[in-house]
Order: C-alpha cells, then structure tokens, then sequence
C-alpha cells in the first residue's frame, strides 16, 4: 500500500509515446472513502517551480498503470498530450 505523500515527486511517464510529462505535484483524493481520484502535475511556465501562472495538468486514476519506486506509467491518448505538451 501507498500513502498519497508517497506519491509526491514521482516522475510521470506516459506509455503510449514514452514521454516524460513530469512530477507528481499532488494527488486528489475522495475523502468518503479514502480513494486517489487522480494526480496532478504542474504545467508549464514556471521557473524552478516557484514563480509565474501556470496550469495544473490532471490524470485521473484509471489512467494510471503502474506505480512504481520513481515512476508512475499513464496511458494518456494524443489529443491530451498535444494540448498540453506541446
């Protein structure tokens, strides 16, 4: 079992082109049961992560394949990735 901290600074690879869309920033949990609902990531636009507007990328769960020691797999489908990461 994971505990949502856990989570935090994994990187996020996508499976479906192998593309690094970057770390896990935060994870939205149901408080009713006790579920992750999805995990989120920052968008572009920062400097250091510190500084500037930006946009907060979420992946819901069921997109997630595989959590691992440093990595989260997602299967993400090319519209998502286009739009935001390119």
């Amino acid at each position: 079992m994971n505990r949502a901290s856990e989570f935090r600074q994994k990187e996020v690879i996508n499976i479906a082109d192998g593309r690094r869309l970057g770390f896990v920033s935060d994870v939205e949990v149901n408080l009713e049961d006790g579920r992750i609902e999805a995990i989120i990531i920052p968008g572009g636009g920062r400097f250091f992560g510190l500084i500037g507007k930006d946009n907060e990328f979420v992946i819901p769960w069921e997109r997630v394949k595989k959590v691992g020691e440093d990595i989260i797999l997602v299967d993400m489908d090319e519209r998502f990735i286009r739009k935001y990461f390119d």
